[in-house]
Parts: structure tokens; C-alpha cells; sequence
């Protein structure tokens, strides 16, 4: 009996306290990364810088598929009137300069992914530095960067985004 009794005390206790622990409030925010890596103005920068830094490499390689283009077309049109030997070298030629193209492209891939990922690294670090302070003039308990789904009373992306214009 006494067992029960002290059951009964502790599961009157634990009602009575369990919804003042239920009702404590926590700050939670979100933060949209996406957006924060294509509107924040370090990103913006840095896209303009990764433009301009591989525009030139760019442009050639458009020179050579447009030199490539040329060289099929000339062949489609007057394949059957030029010498064999005429047509085997423009066809050696149009060969290596597609493996040229694909080489040349590829390095182009590889490089910018690079330099790009170099450049959003910086803005991360920065956008994870402006959610800290957020965070704590604010005093949120929790930031999150990623969820399935978040709803527009805790995103504080705008605010992200404007700590990083300001600096």
C-alpha cells in the first residue's frame, strides 16, 4: 500500500511539473543557405570575380568549337569534292581539335569548380560568423542551415543577409 501511495505522489508530481518543463520557449531559427550563397553580397562578389577571372578561358573555348563547327560544316559541304588526302587531314584536324575541346574543357570543369568552391567556402565562413553573433545579440537557442521544412516566423536568412552587406 505504501508502495501505491508513493506511485500515486510521484505521478501527481510528475503532471504538475511536466507542462511548466513542456512550455519552456526556445528561440529557433533558420537560415536558407541557398539563398544566403546567391543573394548575400560576398557571394554576389565572388561570382562577378569567378566571371571575370574565367571569361577569357571561356571565350577561347568557344573559339575552338566554333573552329570545330566550321571544319565539319566545310566537310559535310564539300567532302566529296576535295582529295582524299584533303579530307583525311581535315578530318585528323577536326579530330584533334574535339580532343582538344573535350581536354580543354574538362580542365575549365575541374578549375572552376575549384576556384568556386574556394570562393563559397569564404562566404560560408562569413555567413557562419554573422549567424553566431545573430544568434547571440538575439539569443537563440538553435540556428539550423538545413530542414525539410521551416516556416517563415523563425527564418532569419533576411538578417543574415543583410549582417553580410553591412560588413
Amino acid at each position: 500500500m505504501k508502495k501505491f501511495l508513493l506511485s500515486v505522489c510521484a505521478t501527481a508530481l510528475l503532471l504538475q511539473v511536466a507542462p511548466t518543463v513542456l512550455a519552456a520557449e526556445y528561440k529557433i531559427g533558420f537560415v536558407n543557405t541557398e539563398r544566403v550563397f546567391r543573394e548575400a553580397a560576398p557571394a554576389v562578389r565572388a561570382q562577378k570575380k569567378l566571371e571575370k577571372e574565367f571569361a577569357a578561358r571561356d571565350l577561347e573555348l568557344q573559339k575552338m568549337t566554333k573552329q570545330a563547327r566550321d571544319i565539319q560544316t566545310y566537310l559535310e559541304k564539300e567532302g566529296v569534292t576535295i582529295s582524299d588526302t584533303d579530307r583525311r587531314n581535315k578530318e585528323r584536324d577536326l579530330a584533334n581539335l574535339n580532343r582538344d575541346i573535350q581536354r580543354s574543357q574538362r580542365e575549365f570543369r575541374e578549375d572552376l569548380n575549384l576556384r568556386r568552391n574556394e570562393e563559397l567556402s569564404a562566404v560560408q565562413e562569413r555567413a557562419n560568423k554573422a549567424i553566431q553573433a545573430i544568434a547571440e545579440s538575439e539569443k537563440f537557442d538553435l540556428i539550423l542551415q538545413e530542414a525539410v521544412f521551416a516556416s517563415s516566423r523563425i527564418d532569419v536568412t533576411e538578417r543574415v543577409l543583410k549582417a553580410l552587406s553591412d560588413k
